[in-house]
C-alpha cells in the first residue's frame, strides 16, 4: 500500500512548507471574510500575493541543490514575503479586521516560518 509520502514532492515534506500552507489557508479565511470594496482591495491583494509567495518560493528553493546560493535566494525571498504578511496582519489587526485569536495564531505561524527559513 502506498503512503502519502510516495505522492509528495520534496518541498511538501518540509515542515516550513507545511506551516506556510497552513498560514495560506488562515490568511485566505480572513480575506474571504473581509467585505469587498475599494477600502480592503489593497490589503486583500498584498496578503493574498505574499502568503502565496511564501509557498512558491519554498517550493522553488527546494528544487535547487541543497545549500546552493540559488536555494538560499529563494528561501530569503520566502522569508521576506513572510515578513510582509506580518505587516499585513498588523494592519488588519490595528483596523480591527481580525479577532485576537486569529491574529495571534497567524503571527505564531509567521514567526515559526521566518525562524525555519532563517536556518535554511
Amino acid at each position: 500500500m502506498n503512503s502519502n509520502n510516495d505522492i509528495q514532492l520534496a518541498h511538501e515534506r518540509l515542515d516550513v512548507y507545511q506551516n506556510a500552507l497552513q498560514f495560506y489557508a488562515l490568511a485566505g479565511n480572513i480575506l474571504d471574510a473581509l467585505p469587498q470594496g475599494k477600502q480592503n482591495a489593497i490589503i486583500v491583494d498584498q496578503l493574498s500575493r505574499a502568503s502565496l509567495s511564501i509557498m512558491l518560493n519554498i517550493a522553488e528553493g527546494a528544487g535547487k541543490p541543497n545549500g546552493s546560493d540559488d536555494a538560499k535566494r529563494f528561501y530569503n525571498i520566502a522569508r521576506g514575503s513572510a515578513m510582509e504578511c506580518g505587516a499585513c496582519f498588523d494592519a488588519l489587526h490595528i483596523r480591527k479586521k481580525t479577532n485576537e485569536i486569529v491574529f495571534i495564531d497567524g503571527k505564531k505561524l509567521l514567526i515559526r516560518i521566518v525562524s525555519m527559513l532563517s536556518k535554511m
